[in-house]
Formats: C-alpha cells, sequence, structure tokens
C-alpha cells in the first residue's frame, strides 16, 4: 500500500510551511502558487510529509492511503 499526498489548492495560501517541512515533496515558485514534487511519499520522507500536514495553517493538506 503506498501513501500520498493531497493539497486542497482552494484552502492553500502558499506560505511555504510545508515546503520548510518537507522541501522534497513541496514547493513554492516565485508566483506564490505550491507545487507537489512527487504525490507518493517514499518511506525515507514519511515523517517530514506528516510534520507538514500537522504544521499547515490552513489544512489544506492530507496523506491518503492507497
Amino acid at each position: 500500500m503506498s501513501r500520498k499526498v493531497i493539497v486542497d489548492f482552494d484552502l492553500c495560501e502558499a506560505n511555504a510551511v510545508c515546503m520548510a517541512a518537507a522541501p522534497e515533496i513541496f514547493k513554492v515558485d516565485d508566483e506564490d502558487l505550491l507545487h507537489l514534487l512527487t504525490e507518493t511519499i517514499p518511506d525515507d520522507l514519511q515523517t517530514k510529509a506528516e510534520n507538514a500536514v500537522r504544521m499547515c495553517p490552513r489544512q489544506a493538506i492530507k496523506i491518503v492511503e492507497e
């Protein structure tokens, strides 16, 4: 079973808190748009992804298992 990052872009303010927590997964560009660098979370980035979910001020990020 794999774990994936889901972002609600309607809630996201692209404030880069997630990028600070997990720069391997999230990137905010120069136009203040959030991009997912990967949807599937590798095992070695699991903790960082979970921290990004917890730290998101808008609660726009979640992790789902598929």
